[in-house]
């Protein structure tokens, strides 16, 4: 009769656990029969069997062995972050193999064991982040490559976003949404990584995982691959800690002395994904694919199906930002604690000021309904004492000169000195009022939407009308020299005709952006 395997005690199955989570060793003859990954840990082998304890891994050793695997320099070795995420996954496979352990006592101790593990995997990824050389002496750095992230940043951190918020979800496809093929965030890490956190903490890690998730929709148009940093950004500020972080960041509102619009859309956080459009901009800061080229290119030529087709498609991807950028905001706006950091009116080019309105107008649309049923929950007072807008200098007497004219032979003019008095009050009240008013989220959103729409809308209607004349004139110009080519042939002529035509080719593309986006 063969003999029985002889039982392993509770300690060495934690030790067998703990090492496959860990990849490390204390003792070498296990180092060649382990996972070739695992690392001997010699000095701190040699080190506790100094203080007379077991080479047994456990709960009391892990702390230290996991600091020792970390600062260590071990050839071939992954980089820090990623060691710590891999453990994180190696822990949370063994817990599910733990489950089906018979044993109720034992299979308690090692979910515990394991799960300290994932605990303290967690804690080093953060200690890590916001400490980059406190872990520096590997030979790996906490690059991309090895997990198929395909953009340059700073923060490993963003590949495990943008694959928690893609996951199981359905994107339109347009622009690709492979930013984080490849990777794969382990179940709860991200949960748990900014739990029970900090602000300290989490706030340098989340400056850089801000800084290249704006990089990520730079120069990107409506045909570009938004969506996954636009659904990383609203995972973000859905977190109390991530909103707190982006309002108090350098980049929310950059400061500076050459600050103007164009500089706040492009550096700012939340610039960049307002910048995402349809609409053509300067050649500087064109975004890419560009939407005209790809949808209206020989636009005189293509079918109308064609045409709407492209109309659709850009539709449907603008309405996509739209929502998004649009909760993005409200739970800004609905965060008390920052509320009075949100100021959205800085921008410059049309597409961001069109998608600005487009956004404001959705978080209007729970009070405006058809028959202004919370028109009275409106305070008009916002117009004259409000601190965050300065409406005042926009306003206007609804009367015609002559009326006032007649008004004031009517009731005469005002003293110069009573005239003078009521000023002073008059500044007085708006100075008290302005420095206690509190007004509702329905008062700000309105006054600040109606402002937006004057910055925005209208002006993009404007440009659009006055792109529209352009194309006339040019047509009428081409007309001309079309027909005095055929009276007098002439290759300069032939030169000015091939130059506007490629002109109205530009402005046709430009046209059919702002109809695509607008007016559709």
């Amino acid at each position: 009769m063969a003999s029985q395997k002889p039982q392993r005690s509770p300690e060495e199955i934690e030790d067998i656990i703990l090492r496959k989570i860990l990849l490390v060793t204390l003792n070498d003859e296990n180092a060649v029969s382990s996972d070739p990954r695992a690392v001997y840990l010699e000095m701190t082998a040699a080190e506790i069997l100094s203080e007379g304890k077991s080479l047994l891994l456990s709960r009391d050793l892990m702390e230290r062995v996991l600091i020792d695997r970390l600062s260590g320099d071990f050839p071939n070795s992954e980089s820090p972050f990623n060691y710590l995420i891999g453990c994180y996954k190696r822990a949370h496979e063994e817990i599910k193999k733990i489950a089906n352990m018979k044993d109720k006592t034992l299979r308690s101790e090692m979910e515990s064991a394991a799960k300290q593990a994932k605990k303290l995997a967690v804690s080093y990824a953060r200690i890590h982040l916001g400490n980059p050389e406190l872990f520096s002496n590997g030979n790996a750095t906490d690059t991309h490559s090895k997990i198929g992230f395909s953009l340059t940043s700073k923060s490993p951190l963003l590949p495990l976003v943008i694959a928690e918020v893609s996951s199981g979800v359905m994107l339109d496809g347009f622009g690709g949404n492979d930013l984080a093929s490849g990777v794969d965030c382990p179940p709860g890490f991200l949960e748990e990584f900014f739990k029970d956190t900090d602000f300290e903490t989490l706030e340098p890690i989340l400056k850089a995982l801000y800084e290249d998730l704006r990089g990520t929709v730079l120069k990107v148009s409506a045909l570009g691959n938004f969506q996954q940093p636009l659904r990383a950004l609203l995972y973000l500020v859905k977190l109390p800690v991530g909103a707190k972080c982006l309002v108090n960041h350098p980049w929310w509102i950059p400061k500076g002395v050459y600050l103007n619009g164009r500089v706040i859309e492009m550096t700012s956080i939340l610039g960049p994904f307002f910048h995402v459009s349809a609409l053509p901009d300067h050649s500087l800061f064109r975004s890419h694919p560009d939407v005209g080229q790809q949808c209206f290119s020989e636009a005189s030529t293509r079918r109308p199906a064609d045409l709407l087709s492209s109309f659709t498609t850009i539709k449907t991807v603008m309405n996509n930002l739209y929502d998004g950028l649009a909760e993005v905001l409200l739970c800004l706006l609905k965060n008390t604690e920052i509320r009075e950091s949100v100021d959205p009116i800085s921008s410059a080019s049309s597409g961001m000021f069109v998608n600005l309105s487009a956004v404001m107008l959705r978080l209007c649309e729970p009070f405006l309904d058809a028959n202004l049923t919370k028109r009275d929950k409106i305070d008009p007072n916002y117009v004259f004492y409000s601190n965050r807008l300065e409406l005042r200098g926009l306003t206007a007497l609804n009367a015609t000169s002559e009326e006032v004219t007649e008004w004031i032979n009517k009731h005469g003019p005002i003293a110069t000195d009573d005239g003078q008095n009521r000023l002073l009050k008059s500044q007085e009240a708006s100075s008290s009022s302005g420095e206690k008013g509190k007004y509702s989220f329905i008062s700000e959103c309105f006054f600040m939407t109606a402002r937006v729409l004057n910055l925005g809308l209208l002006k993009a209607f404007s440009d659009f009308k006055h792109l529209v004349q352009d194309i006339s004139r040019c047509e009428d110009t081409l007309a001309t020299l079309k027909a005095m080519q055929e009276q007098t042939p002439s290759a300069q002529l032939q030169l000015d005709i091939s130059r506007l035509e490629k002109e109205m080719e530009l402005y046709s593309q430009e046209k059919f952006c702002y109809e695509a986006q607008i007016l559709r």
